[in-house]
């Protein structure tokens, strides 16, 4: 149930719908991946400040992007943020 509420909180937290869910699948993959061998409270605070930083370099990729964009509107401006996200 935590583990949802956690990927719930950060799918909301992305522009793109379909971008978020392909980006906080590779992020709890990796993140699962790495807490292999980890037991109950030792696991759920490795997973919370895994899934933190997932989010925070989303959040600076976003930044980028949306700097870089600057300038361009309407259908330009949302492809290229389609592009810029996507790498």
């Amino acid at each position: 149930m935590r583990k949802f509420l956690i990927l719930a909180a950060l799918a909301t937290a992305f522009a793109s719908p379909a971008f978020a869910a392909n980006k906080q699948q590779e992020v709890m993959k990796s993140c699962n991946t790495a807490a292999t061998g980890k037991k109950g409270d030792e696991r759920k605070a490795f997973m919370k400040s895994c899934l933190s930083d997932g989010r925070k370099a989303q959040q600076e990729k976003m930044k980028t992007c949306n700097a870089d964009a600057a300038g361009k509107k309407g259908d330009e401006r949302k492809a290229f943020m389609s592009q810029c996200l996507s790498k």
